[in-house]
């Protein structure tokens, strides 16, 4: 891990290490700020570790938030636009590789977008079970691991509200992005020890 924690640094990255999704939670608290403009990206982890919870509370955040319950469609989507120009974009990502490269997919493409261009900062909460060996692993991952848990996951809840399951590779991992730096102090990584999210 500390070789790609190494290259991550090398590569623009800021990387910070912890041990738990506690601690991942108190630093990640840390870059709220009262008046922000948050944004946010689809992240199991972020959910897991009670960051989504903990923004959804915060009154002096501007929180573009697309997961609060009975939106619309169209409400959905303008946040999910909202947010690639926010101050603060949070969001998990799918794999990194021991070269320190952020490989992710996506659906729509809102979240891969929002790494590459657009909010002021982006605020990656990763754990180690995403580190991979090369790029062809990372999306090998994608495919093989996120992917049909993503699709899995999403038809339970849509079967759950009544909707028809629609998710599936072809709809949900169709955008990807390949990154391997990025301006010093734009994009921090929490790096956690733990194995968390998909």
């Amino acid at each position: 891990m500390q070789t790609t924690i190494d290259n991550l640094r090398k590569n623009g990255f800021e990387v910070i290490e912890v041990n738990s999704e506690d601690e991942a939670l108190e630093v990640a608290k840390g870059f709220v700020k009262p008046g922000l403009k948050v944004g946010l990206g689809g992240s199991t982890t972020v959910a897991q570790i009670g960051l989504l919870s903990w923004l959804s509370g915060q009154e002096d955040v501007l929180l573009s938030n697309q997961y609060e319950a009975g939106i619309s469609m169209e409400e959905n989507v303008e946040r999910r636009r909202q947010g690639l120009v926010s101050d603060l974009y949070i969001t998990g990502c799918n794999a990194i590789t021991q070269r320190g490269e952020l490989v992710n997919a996506d659906g729509d493409g809102n979240r891969v977008a929002a790494q590459i261009f657009g909010p002021k900062k982006v605020l990656m909460i990763v754990s180690k079970n995403k580190i991979v060996q090369s790029v062809k692993e990372g999306f090998g991952r994608i495919r093989g691991i996120a992917a049909p848990k993503n699709i899995e996951r999403m038809n339970a809840k849509a079967i759950s509200m009544g909707k028809e399951p629609r998710y599936n590779e072809e709809n949900i991992a169709n955008k990807f992005a390949f990154i391997t730096a990025d301006k010093p102090g734009r994009t921090t990584i929490i790096l956690v020890s733990e194995a968390l999210g998909y």
